[in-house]
């Protein structure tokens, strides 16, 4: 018996083996095989996903071709690309299906231009009321010309600095009322005073006798007679390249009307005391005041003030140029 059960065990165990042989062994699918049917048969179970080797899809799609070399092989991993900009959003239509009118940018408010009243280069009677003016508040040392010049505008910053305003140098509508509410109404006197720019202390040789006092540290001259100062006014010098000669000179001669031969210019009411430098009437010192220089004359900007002493003058009289 125990002989009989031992031959029927192998005999099972090899049919066992026979059948997992055929399962197991990959064989080409023969024509009508499809998916799900055992090798080699039409019918069959299909084994378990563990157990099927399947084989990859074909790619349709063409392989892109390799990037050139550019000589060393980067390691870095390509950078993405850059995302698109996001699209416009488009406006929404209204109601009745039209698109929305633009919004209007406002339209910024252009700053206000100061209005200017007075300023440098004017020449007038209303300047000559603001230097009187100024005059008065102590920030302008001299008598008004009228003409608006360098120094007129130093006084006009000055007051404006004073006073909190705007320093510009000229004269604007709120400059002007305040210099008008601190000021008075110019006299006749003040518009027009018989000085223009303060003398200084004589010098001591022009205490006697008929002199011509030339000053060149207060930029006056005065008309003195025995130590007595009879008119006095405004005058410029020569420039650097042509000074005003220094010293005790004395006129040797005078022309009412005369013309410059070297610069063909006119020079009224001429006392020449120094070879071609003389004392003259210059309607270019009237109109730019000390912004321009003479060729090494004594200028004199007020006519009638000098016609006035021209006529006093005499030849030999003395004349003395000092600092």
């Amino acid at each position: 018996m125990k002989r009989s059960s031992s031959v029927i065990r192998a005999a099972v165990l090899a049919a066992a083996a026979a059948v997992l042989a055929v399962g197991c062994t990959p064989t080409a699918d023969g024509p009508g095989a499809g998916p799900g049917t055992s090798a080699g048969t039409g019918t069959g179970t299909a084994p378990t996903p563990a157990d099927r080797v399947t084989a990859p899809a074909p790619s349709t799609t063409t392989p892109p071709a390799p990037a050139p070399s550019t000589g060393t092989p980067s390691h870095k991993p390509a950078k993405p690309p850059k995302p698109s900009e996001p699209a416009t959003p488009s406006a929404t239509p209204t109601a009745d299906g039209k698109p929305p009118a633009p919004t209007a940018t406002p339209t910024p408010r252009p700053t206000p231009t100061v209005k200017i009243l007075m300023a440098e280069g004017a020449e007038n009677a209303r300047v000559r009321e603001l230097q009187a003016r100024l005059r008065q508040t102590g920030v302008f040392d001299r008598a008004p010309t009228g003409f608006y010049g360098s120094i007129t505008t130093a006084a006009v910053r000055s007051y404006q600095r004073k006073h909190g305003l705007s320093v510009t140098g000229s004269v604007d509508q709120k400059t002007w009322d305040k210099l008008v509410t601190a000021t008075h109404r110019p006299t006749a006197a003040e518009l027009r005073p018989p000085t223009t720019n303060v003398l200084d202390k004589p010098d001591p040789r022009c205490m006697t006798g008929r002199v011509l006092c030339i000053s060149k540290e207060s930029r006056t001259l005065a008309w003195m007679i025995d130590g007595k100062v009879v008119s006095a006014m405004d005058v410029r010098f020569g420039s650097e390249n042509t000074p005003t000669r220094e010293g005790i000179f004395k006129v040797e001669w005078k022309a009412r009307d005369w013309t410059s031969t070297i610069y063909h210019s006119p020079m009224p009411y001429s006392m020449f005391f120094s070879g071609g430098q003389a004392v003259h009437y210059s309607a270019d010192f009237a109109a730019r005041g000390y912004n321009g220089a003479s060729h090494g004359c004594v200028n004199v900007r007020d006519r009638s003030k000098l016609a006035s002493v021209f006529d006093q003058v005499k030849v030999g009289d003395k004349v003395v140029v000092h600092w």
